[in-house]
C-alpha cells in the first residue's frame, strides 16, 4: 500500500526508531523509555488527515491500530492506551500509541512536554525490540 512519493519526515525519523513496515505503516518506536511508545506512519505521499486517506486506507489504518493498541496493552499490562493524531508539531500523519499507567510522570495529563525525552540505552532498546516481536508481526 505504500505510495510513490512517500518519505518519512524527518523530525518523526530523528525521534523514533525503526520497528519494520506493517502492511499500510512504517512502524516507529519513541526514542523515550518513559513510556511504551510506537508511532505509525501511513506509507501514503502528502497524507497530513485520516480523512484523506482512501477507504480502504483508512480501514486498514484502524485495524491496524487496534492490533497494535491490544497487544501493547497486554504486553505492558497498561491502565489506559493513548491513541492521538495531532500533527501540530509534524504535519504527516502519524498515530501515537501509548501505554499510560496510574502514577507515570505524567498521569493523568498528556506526556506532551512533561519531561524531556529519556532515549533508550542499547541494551534496553535490544530487549524492547525483542519484547515487541510478537505485537509488530501481527500488523505484517
Amino acid at each position: 500500500m505504500t505510495s510513490a512519493g512517500y518519505v518519512l519526515h524527518k523530525r518523526l525519523s530523528a525521534d523514533t526508531i525503526d520497528l519494520g513496515r506493517s502492511q499500510l505503516c512504517d512502524i516507529r518506536l519513541m526514542n523515550d523509555r518513559t513510556w511504551p511508545w510506537i508511532i505509525l506512519v501511513p506509507a501514503v505521499a502528502g497524507i497530513r488527515e485520516i480523512y484523506e486517506l482512501s477507504e480502504t486506507q483508512q480501514k486498514r489504518l484502524l485495524w491496524e491500530s487496534s492490533a497494535l493498541s491490544r497487544g501493547m496493552m497486554d504486553l505492558f499490562s497498561g491502565d489506559k492506551m493513548n491513541v492521538a493524531a495531532l500533527g501540530n508539531m509534524v504535519p504527516q500523519l502519524h498515530l501515537h500509541h501509548i501505554v499510560r499507567h496510574e502514577g507515570d510522570p505524567a498521569w493523568p495529563g498528556p506526556v506532551w512536554g512533561k519531561q524531556p525525552p529519556v532515549p533508550y540505552d542499547s541494551s534496553e532498546l535490544d530487549r524492547m525490540q525483542r519484547s515487541l516481536q510478537p505485537v509488530i508481526g501481527v500488523l505484517r
